[in-house]
């Protein structure tokens, strides 16, 4: 936003951004007349700025890491607006409580929820300045508005004549801003639902994007840090006559994270960290180790008294049974392996603190800087840069916090860069966790009763934002499985919080990374010991969820469900809704002799409501079927020593270009108000490929990453 926009401005008008996204929203515009400086800019809101050359400005709150918002952020003003697509730009955000997510109350990007919560407030941004345009018009003819239109940038008279929005600058400057504008019907929609080419993509093929690791500050340094192996590990000595040594290295200090080396470039950084000789005092993570942890967990699980859903009763019905089918399974620790090494760039100088970084988490970062520099919120600016992945891991603030603490201890501005080797070791993991399932049939194979006990870290403790619920139930440990849609008359789904140690944080889609594929290999478990179809026996237990069923449909005609495959494929399915979408998938699997599976064809039926862009949807499915398919495959951190023993991906693997199968998207056409796109692709891949495994071999994999060892043919 340009200063003469911030200057002028007199306060804001609330407006109702809806009561399903969040009670008492202040819709961000402008109050009374704009100055008569800002007369060659019409901006009555914080998101608009159109120019007499007709050009429309979208300002976007929500960080960019891929996933697309910014171009579904101009998409949904421009679409209210009527704006001419072709002249639509987009600028990046400052920190600004205009720009708080509605569905957060901070400015942040997560959770799936940009396009959720900002359908209404955007919209009706570019509905309010349609009108004042459309009123500006009218008064220049003396017609009513009510004989004007609007399209692609002009206002139309019902009697032909045009007149270019840029023209009516000056005039719809001085107009009152509409509380209340009327926003379209989706059938008038021109732009939302269209397949539209991406406004970032041009700079990310010409360079000329920014990330976060291109910001570049005068005088600056570069640092590398050695992290504590574990929260709360601390140096017991720190040996730095050899790092100093390193040509180019100014300074070594130490902070709470680790100890830094500050140098003229990266690789004098690097040089000097490595030669650092500590000795790290773990405490009681000394001697934590993966077999700890896989123990620890099992109890929780076993324990779980954290109830998040009784009804009926399970021990009558597990009685009266005519079968019953119980299974334990278990996840790891997964690290977020984002393309773009974690960096901040920071700059302390004086009461204020400026800091260059692909962060998610704008507002946070204002408020907790501020405390670290010791300078009032409004003295720290956060230039949001490109992400290159955030898959929530820059959500967290240490790599922001050690930056700033860097620059305000050696007064010089400092770029800290993680490398690979050092987020991987760095914790704020997806939580390892362990599900442990019962269930009883009656004769005809239908379920009667479900009891499952998870045990897992907690991730709302771990946050430092949020406070687990007076009974006990971490609302990310369970999802996925406490809200599953199967129609289960008797059922005890509880939590048992267990704590080993790593740091643990939000991995991409969550909770229901780990518990759908849980939830859905024992809902195969269950077809199987009924002797069902596994399509036909979810679909049965999914008469009251017709969302879930319209997708679990769609995905089974699209994949062919029942038509023979090549000789050695097989079919497995899942479905799960997560973040307000529902995601069907159908993986089509081979085993081979090594007891290697490859995964062949993967056809996702999704239902996200309303759409903003296909193109986006389609690219995020199949994004979240690659992140969910290398976790399945390969993922993995594990523990010795109190150490993690990964480093990078050598040892902690990603799909590779020949493993990627074909991948069909199918959207189900729906009216209902948008859900998240960006996670929700992820969770249902692992149970899909299971149970794909499982039809291929009659072998079920219990635990993740899949083990070839167990498929092995003799």
């Amino acid at each position: 936003m340009d200063t003469t926009l911030q200057t002028s401005r007199r306060g804001f008008l609330k407006g109702s951004a809806g009561a399903a996204l969040t009670i008492g929203f202040a819709l961000p515009l402008l109050g009374g007349r704009l100055e008569a400086a800002t007369t060659a800019v019409f901006a009555p809101n914080a998101w608009l700025r159109l120019t007499r050359d007709g050009t429309v400005t979208v300002i976007c709150g929500s960080a960019e890491m891929g996933q697309g918002v910014l171009t579904a952020i101009p998409m949904l003003l421009a679409e209210e607006l009527d704006a001419d697509w072709k002249k639509v730009r987009v600028e990046q955000a400052p920190v600004d409580k205009a720009y708080n997510n509605p569905m957060f109350g901070m400015q942040a990007t997560g959770g799936s929820t940009t396009v959720r919560a900002h359908w209404e407030p955007l919209r009706k941004a570019g509905a309010a300045a349609r009108e004042m345009l459309v009123a500006a018009a009218a008064t220049q003819w003396k017609v009513p508005a009510g004989e004007c239109r609007t399209e692609a940038g002009q206002v139309i008279h019902a009697r032909g004549r045009r007149i270019a929005y840029g023209a009516l600058v000056p005039a719809a400057s001085k107009l009152p801003v509409p509380a209340e504008p009327t926003l379209k019907d989706p059938k008038e929609f021109r732009i939302l639902g269209q397949r539209t080419n991406r406004l970032d993509t041009p700079g990310k093929v010409n360079g000329t994007a920014k990330f976060g690791i291109d910001a570049h500050v005068p005088g600056m340094l570069v640092a590398v840090m050695a992290r504590a192996p574990q929260p709360g590990a601390k140096p017991a000595s720190v040996d730095d006559r050899q790092a100093k040594a390193v040509k180019g290295v100014r300074q070594v200090i130490t902070i709470p994270q680790g100890v830094a080396v500050l140098a003229d470039g990266y690789w004098a950084a690097k040089k000097g960290r490595d030669a650092l000789v500590i000795d790290w005092d773990l405490g009681a993570a000394r001697d934590l180790s993966s077999a700890k942890v896989s123990a620890m967990l099992a109890e929780g699980a076993a324990n779980a008294d954290a109830v998040a859903v009784d009804v009926g009763n399970v021990r009558d019905a597990a009685a009266t049974s005519a079968k019953a089918v119980d299974a334990t399974y278990e996840a790891p620790y997964l690290a977020h392996a984002c393309m773009e090494p974690l960096n901040c760039t920071a700059r302390v100088k004086g009461d204020s603190v400026e800091i260059w970084a692909g962060t998610q988490s704008q507002g946070p970062n204002q408020g907790i800087l501020s405390q670290v520099a010791s300078v009032a919120p409004a003295k720290v600016k956060v230039n949001t840069l490109l992400l290159g992945g955030g898959f929530g891991r820059r959500f967290a603030p240490d790599f922001t916090i050690g930056a700033t603490l860097l620059s305000k201890i050696s007064g010089k501005p400092v770029k800290l860069i993680y490398t690979r080797e050092d987020d991987m070791a760095a914790g704020f993991y997806r939580p390892a966790a362990v599900a442990r399932f019962e269930a009883a049939l009656d004769d005809k194979g239908a379920p009667t009763m479900l009891k499952c006990g998870v045990g897992s870290p907690s991730i709302m403790a771990a946050s430092g934002f949020m406070k687990i619920p007076d009974n006990g139930v971490d609302t990310f440990a369970m999802e996925g499985i406490a809200d599953h849609p199967y129609d289960i008359a008797n059922q005890r789904l509880a939590y048992g919080r267990q704590e080993p140690g790593p740091q643990v944080w939000f991995w991409r889609s969550v909770g229901h990374s780990q518990n759908i594929f849980f939830m859905e290999s024992f809902i195969d478990e269950l077809a199987a010991a009924a002797k069902a179809d596994p399509y036909e026996y979810r679909r049965a237990l999914l008469s009251r969820q017709p969302r879930y069923k319209g997708v679990l449909e769609l995905a089974a005609q699209k994949a062919g469900w029942g038509s023979p495959l090549p000789a050695g494929v097989f079919r497995g399915i899942a479905v799960a809704q997560s973040f307000g979408s529902y995601v069907a998938e159908v993986a089509e699997v081979s085993v081979g002799a090594d007891g290697t599976p490859r995964v062949h064809r993967v056809v996702a039926a999704v239902d996200c409501g309303m759409t903003v862009n296909p193109q986006t949807i389609e690219r995020q499915i199949e994004g979240g079927i690659v992140y969910g398919l290398s976790a399945a495959l390969y993922g993995r951190i594990t523990l010795k020593d109190g150490r993690v023993e990964q480093g990078n991906f050598h040892d902690y693997p990603v799909l590779r270009l020949t493993e990627m199968p074909k991948v069909e998207v199918h959207i189900l056409a729906s009216t209902e108000k948008p859900g998240g796109i960006g996670e929700p692709g992820t969770p249902p891949i692992a149970p899909a490929v299971a149970n794909a495994i499982f039809a291929a071999t009659g072998k079920r994999l219990r635990s993740l990453p899949f083990d070839a060892a167990q498929l092995r043919k003799a």
